[in-house]
């Protein structure tokens, strides 16, 4: 392929995601059918706080208008989660991650297929909450229920698949990105409220400016810790074939700080979310819901402690089935690797592990301490939830990931040009 080819390639890739993107956007300004959207408004204005408020972030704001993609890609997260889970514990789900792609096409299936079910409780929840909600309902009963559950759930399915398309044909994740755009696309919105908030007198310029400031510290924050590393010495001994010496070079293993990314603060959110169909909708007006639902609001302790025990959990499970210091340890004893000081085999392997666990430590640390510190502002004061610390680190890291990919297309690029022009000038 030439270099002009691949730049095309990169360039067809970038507006194939950014049509993709375009296509979400679009949908989350499709409202379900009959929902009355004056009644709408008014409901939203008091419920902008809890996890309400938090699925209306991850939605990209399609809750606040009721639209198709009101579940946003939620279900298809909880899932992933449930997966994931299974094949850490289920020898079935074990056997076919062993399988290699035959396997993975049929735990994406499975994946696919939990999905569908998630939507569908969902939905159902959405739509008995709607109802409940006094005049909401243009006209409620059996044929509003159907048209509504029909309408999220295939408004999910199309969804996971727009992110599939992205992530096959794009650049970047396609899940990520979806929950990406949807925060971006708010923020302005985020910015003028907080504004309109200190013109009104409701927060103190002194607190305005406060808050972005803490907003600019924590993205310089973010993006230090993701391109934090800690490198591995590994050494390679000298052969000798024929005459001539080879090998006796060295490098470095590099291990990130933070090697699950954004993927614990989403799957901590989702979590939290499940919840929000029974007790955030005026499901019912029982006291036990109340009592439920105002737990699960910002700055209570048990909304802080679920979210970063989860945030702590997935950052250590993800980065035990994204990396594997056995397998590493292997293979740097068939091409004759070794740290330094360290026996080749279990002995680097357990060295590997050890250090592998206290980055780890410190990136879930610092992922809780992200996620949480914002909450507390947003708990006592009108901040809007996309200035929020899930949302900044979700829109840096993603950010981060989707450019670096860029990157390394284009430099993929010019190294084959330069490999080419050598080869010809030879």
């Amino acid at each position: 392929m030439s270099a002009s080819t691949q730049s095309n390639d990169l360039r067809n890739r970038i507006l194939f995601t950014l049509l993709i993107l375009t296509v979400y956007r679009l949908g989350t300004f499709v409202p379900l059918p009959g929902i009355d959207p004056e009644q709408l408004q008014v409901m939203m204005q008091g419920n902008q706080k809890g996890l309400l408020g938090m699925f209306n972030v991850f939605a990209g704001g399609a809750v606040s208008r009721m639209a198709i993609f009101a579940l946003g890609i939620m279900p298809y997260i909880s899932s992933s989660i449930i997966v994931q889970l299974l094949t850490g514990v289920s020898d079935y789900f074990k056997n076919l991650k062993a399988q290699g792609e035959i396997g993975r096409q049929k735990i994406t299936q499975i994946t696919r297929y939990g999905t569908v079910l998630l939507a569908t409780i969902q939905g159902y929840g959405l739509a008995v909450g709607l109802e409940s909600s006094a005049n909401l309902v243009i006209n409620p009963g059996i044929f509003f229920k159907i048209s509504t559950v029909t309408t999220i759930v295939a408004g999910t399915i199309f969804l996971m698949w727009l992110g599939e398309q992205i992530t096959q044909r794009g650049i970047g994740n396609g899940i990520s990105l979806i929950i990406f755009s949807g925060i971006v696309a708010e923020i302005p919105r985020a910015l003028v409220t907080t504004f309109e908030l200190g013109r009104t007198g409701a927060i103190s310029t002194v607190m305005i400016i406060f808050i972005f400031l803490l907003l600019v510290a924590t993205v310089m924050f973010i993006v230090f810790m993701e391109r934090a590393l800690r490198k591995i010495l590994i050494n390679y001994p000298k052969r000798q074939m024929g005459n001539k010496m080879y090998g006796g070079d060295s490098s470095h293993l590099p291990l990130k700080i933070n090697s699950a990314g954004v993927i614990p603060a989403i799957f901590a959110s989702a979590l939290l979310l499940l919840p929000v169909t029974f007790s955030n909708f005026n499901v019912s007006q029982n006291e036990t819901f109340l009592n439920i639902s105002s737990y699960f609001s910002q700055g209570q302790p048990l909304y802080m402690l679920l979210y970063a025990s989860g945030i702590i959990f997935f950052t250590f499970f993800y980065t035990s089935i994204t990396f594997n210091p056995n397998e590493t340890a292997e293979n740097l004893r068939k091409y004759g690797g070794f740290v330094p000081g360290i026996r080749p085999g279990e002995s680097t392997a357990m060295y590997i592990d050890t250090i592998l666990t206290r980055l780890t430590t410190i990136g879930a640390l610092y992922l809780a301490l992200v996620c949480l510190m914002p909450e507390f502002l947003i708990a006592n004061y009108p901040i809007p939830f996309y200035l929020g610390g899930a949302s900044v680190l979700i829109v840096v890291v993603v950010a981060i990931d989707t450019v670096t990919q860029i990157q390394t297309r284009m430099m993929s690029s010019q190294y084959e040009q330069l490999i080419k022009k050598t080869k010809f000038g030879r």
